[in-house]
This record gives C-alpha cells, sequence and structure tokens, in this order.
C-alpha cells in the first residue's frame, strides 16, 4: 500500500487541528441576534401585537394558558346567593340519581309518589269490618232463622253471621260483601276507581290471602271492566258471594252454638226480670 508524502500529511491535519470558520464567528452570531431582539422588544413596547412575537416556552406558556382562561361569569340577574349557570347548589333541581341527593326536586317526587298511598289507606280505613248496631231484640233473632235475606237486613245479624264465619276461616266472604255495598254509595269517580282498586286487591287478586271463591267467568268480566271500573263492577261477584253463604254457611250457621247461644240468652231474659 503506497504511502503518503509528508507534505500530504500536514495538509489533511491542517483543518482538523485547526478551529473551524463557524466556530470562531458563533460567539459575535449568537451577540448580535441578542441585541436585536433587546432592540425590538425595546421598541414595540407600546404594540400590543409584539407580545405575540415572543414564544414562551414550558412553565411560562402554562402560565399564560391559565391567565388567559376567563373565569366563567354568573348568571344575568342572579342573586347574591343563588348559584350561577356553571355551577349546582343544594336546592338546584339537578341530573344526579344518587341516592344521597338532596336535591329538592326529588323531595317533591317523594311526597307526590307517597299522596296515592296515603289515600289508599284512608279509602281502606273507609270500608266497613264492623258495623256498630244496637243488641238485637228476641223477635229479631228469631227472624234470623226464617230466611238469609233476614239475617243480612240488619247490622246485628251480619255480626253475628261474621262472628260465625270467623270460625270457619270465610270471614272474608262477609267482608266483601260489605266492601261492594259501600262502593255502591259513592258517586265521585276517583274515589270509585280507588275503592274498586283495592277490594280487587283485598279480595279479586289470586296472590291476596282474602280471596273469594268466584268462577272463571265472573273474574274475566271483573278484569275487563276493570279498566274504567264503576260502582257495578262487584255486581256479579257480590251475587255469587251471597248465593254461597245462603247455601253453605247460613244452614250451618242456624245449627251452631253462636246463634243457639244468642237465641237462649235473649229467652231468658224476661224470666230473670
Amino acid at each position: 500500500m503506497p504511502q503518503l508524502s509528508q507534505d500530504s500529511q500536514e495538509c489533511l491535519q491542517k483543518p482538523f487541528s485547526r478551529p473551524s470558520t463557524w466556530t470562531q464567528f458563533l460567539p459575535l452570531f449568537r451577540a448580535q441576534r441578542y441585541n436585536a431582539d433587546i432592540h425590538q422588544t425595546t421598541e414595540n413596547e407600546g404594540d400590543p401585537r409584539a407580545v405575540t412575537d415572543i414564544k414562551p416556552m414550558g412553565s411560562e406558556r402554562m402560565e399564560m394558558r391559565k391567565r388567559q382562561v376567563p373565569a366563567a361569569p354568573d348568571a344575568p340577574g342572579a342573586a347574591p346567593g343563588q348559584p350561577g349557570v356553571g355551577s349546582r347548589g343544594s336546592n338546584a333541581c339537578c341530573f344526579c340519581w344518587c341516592c344521597c341527593c338532596s336535591c329538592s326536586c326529588l323531595t317533591v317526587r317523594n311526597q307526590e309518589d307517597q299522596r296515592p298511598t296515603i289515600a289508599s289507606h284512608e279509602l281502606r280505613a273507609d270500608l266497613p269490618t264492623w258495623e256498630e248496631s244496637p243488641a238485637p231484640t228476641l223477635e229479631e233473632v228469631n227472624a234470623w232463622a226464617q230466611s238469609f235475606d233476614k239475617l243480612m237486613v240488619t247490622p246485628a245479624g251480619r255480626n253475628a253471621f261474621r262472628e260465625f264465619l270467623r270460625t270457619e276461616f270465610s270471614e272474608e266472604n262477609m267482608l266483601f260483601w260489605m266492601a261492594c255495598e259501600e262502593l255502591k254509595k259513592e258517586a265521585n269517580k276517583n274515589i270509585i276507581e280507588e275503592k274498586a282498586r283495592i277490594i280487587y286487591e283485598d279480595y279479586i287478586s289470586i296472590l291476596s290471602p282474602k280471596e273469594v271463591s268466584l268462577d272463571s267467568r265472573v273474574r274475566e268480566v271483573i278484569n275487563r271492566n276493570m279498566v274504567e271500573p264503576s260502582q257495578h263492577i262487584f255486581d256479579d261477584a257480590q251475587l255469587q258471594i251471597y248465593t254461597l253463604m245462603h247455601r253453605d254457611s247460613y244452614p250451618r250457621f242456624m245449627n251452631s252454638t253462636v246463634y243457639k247461644d244468642l237465641l237462649q240468652s235473649l229467652s231468658e231474659k224476661p224470666i230473670e226480670a
């Protein structure tokens, strides 16, 4: 391999041994650029557009962004104590679905949901469960043995018969018949609908423990009429229960100790007097 001469080697080493030309003039270039920036900034102190020529970097840019974001203004015409549009107060109607929300709108909704329940309890209390009546006389008790109609026409007879039905675990038949009689006295449409619903839930529904015995035809008619119930919606069911009590329970009542003890106690009163 041929070797370079000494003169050639010196020529190759000269560019690397001394500083390059651009390295010598680099400090001078930086100084001139710095002076030019200062001069331009001094001239544009009164011009707001000059600020856009300066490009902040890092934390300075983030700080400027924070300053440029305006605060959310309050709603026009809002009272000092009321929250603005961008904020939610404790009394504002929010779209929060959590169970811990204490908004006034949810309080109103809860009160509205409780109103039908309170009305139902009040109407349910209006349905008769026991009738106040004077003590029956001996003539009235003897008349009960003549026909079932004479027994059911007097409050004292219905109370005595209901006491007997309780011993046979069929008291719901008398309660249902009495509730139907109470429904026929109503004229207010809203009260009729509510009482009809209560009677249906208590005595017609298959889920009720006090369900009365009705055939499928009568149940279908009631289910269709429950869309717009009237005070006579349970007439067929009431007649069926009346017939059931007449044929099934009434004969046993006449032979029960309830009736015999009552008849005996009334028969012995004139002798004691």
